[in-house]
């Protein structure tokens, strides 16, 4: 095996100008996979980092019928305190929840006493969204720019950016919330502007926040009620399993009809920005087809050329006896030995190429979030299937004309011109 190893080497040295441009033409196409994956796998980890980190949450359960009836904000889908228990004990008892987070959502008039304006508002337990939510605080403004230990206290409102700038509001400022009731009744409560927060793009990205009780208290809730309850786990590459189970577990609790009370959804059912994740998965596969098409025309068009070229040697191999299956394997470990060089190359040449993106350090905006820091990272297990694909493509590619010279009759080989 060693020996015919030697000898394929020794043939692809034997025409240098061509296997050094078939070579550079797949570590091409493996250099544009690797860079390809590692830009747009860290693009997609940023922005899905930055929708279910600073807003949305990685999942969300609500009363069935919620996520249907979104855009109007419906006071009569709430989650009443025998049901957040219920809840709360399968959240607990599942060992990848990370932390939750009761939400309530609402829609009301904003007045600055001057201007009214409308207003979508996530009324949170704070200590508890933080945990949900870590990077919630990246894109609010305080006072002094200066994060406070709490960040919301009951009395207290955090609004859009556009609709501070919009109504000429500021920090400290006083300003009024009314809301509808579930009943239809109107309340409306005075509170002070704590900050105000970037806006993102997307429904998320336009909402202001308040504290929980304020919102039970401005919604007149006679008991604890609640919308939604956000959740986060462990690891979120195992977000779907994570799903799946606790998705089974809510279902087991039904109405009087047998129907689930509860459903849960992840962040891809419930932000837009799930279209663009897959988009970039199907450009992600688009160049890994790109590069499967490359290497198997190349190392094809190479081997054709190599055993049209050398008939007259195949014809005097098998002349003096060598057996046709050497003969193919010969050839098969030229084109393996073809695609391990441009392997090899096209790996160092890619992982120094993420090297140098990441030391360059790559900005760019996203929605209403300037300076973002982009790092291009490439996984093992990517590079572990590019290496395969290209070996298993490269072997397939020399397949038919190793074939071909391993059926040549001596006679026949001897006698070309």
């Amino acid at each position: 095996m060693i020996q015919i190893f030697k000898i394929a080497l020794r043939n692809l040295i034997r025409y240098k100008r061509r296997t050094l441009l078939t070579s550079m033409l797949i570590t091409l196409g493996v250099l544009m996979v690797i860079l390809f994956s590692g830009l747009a796998g860290s693009f997609k980890a940023m922005m899905i980092g930055q929708i279910t980190d600073s807003s949305l949450a990685q999942m969300q359960i609500h009363k069935k019928g919620y996520v249907s009836s979104i855009d109007t904000s419906p006071l009569n889908l709430t989650i009443n305190q025998k049901g957040y228990k219920k809840i709360e004990k399968i959240l607990k008892e599942n060992s990848d929840i990370e932390a939750y987070a009761p939400r309530i959502k609402l829609s009301g008039m904003l007045s600055n006493f001057k201007d009214t304006t409308n207003i979508r508002l996530n009324a949170i337990e704070p200590e508890k969204e933080i945990k949900v939510c870590p990077n919630i605080t990246e894109r609010m403004k305080f006072i002094d720019s200066q994060i406070p230990d709490v960040l919301l206290k009951p009395g207290e409102i955090i609004i859009p950016e556009k609709l501070a700038a919009g109504m000429n509001i500021k920090i400290r400022d006083s300003v009024v919330l009314v809301a509808n009731n579930r009943d239809g009744s109107i309340n409306g409560l005075n509170f002070t502007v704590a900050g105000i927060i970037d806006t993102l793009m997307g429904p998320q990205g336009k909402e202001g926040y308040m504290h929980i009780k304020d919102a039970q208290s401005l919604l007149r809730m006679e008991k604890p009620e609640i919308i939604e309850i956000a959740v986060r786990i462990k690891n979120f590459e195992k977000l779907d399993a994570v799903y799946s189970d606790l998705k089974s577990n809510l279902e087991k609790t039904k109405n009087k009809r047998g129907k689930p009370v509860f459903e849960i959804h992840t962040w891809e059912k419930l932000s837009p920005f799930s279209n663009i994740a897959k988009m970039i998965d199907f450009m992600t596969i688009s160049m890994r087809f790109i590069m499967i098409a490359i290497v198997l025309i190349s190392i094809l068009n190479v081997m054709m050329m190599s055993v049209y070229e050398r008939i007259r040697e195949i014809g005097t191999m098998s002349a003096i006896g060598t057996a046709p299956i050497k003969i193919m394997g010969l050839f098969l470990a030229e084109g393996l030995s073809l695609g391990l060089i441009s392997i090899l190359s096209g790996n160092i040449i890619g992982i120094f190429g993420i090297y140098i993106l990441n030391i360059n350090k790559i900005r760019f905006a996203f929605g209403r979030m300037d300076d973002i820091l982009l790092s291009p990272a490439i996984s093992f297990s990517e590079i572990a299937w590019v290496s395969a694909t290209v070996l298993a493509v490269s072997v397939i590619a020399t397949l038919q004309p190793a074939y071909k010279a391993s059926k040549m009759e001596p006679v026949d080989a001897l006698g070309h011109i």
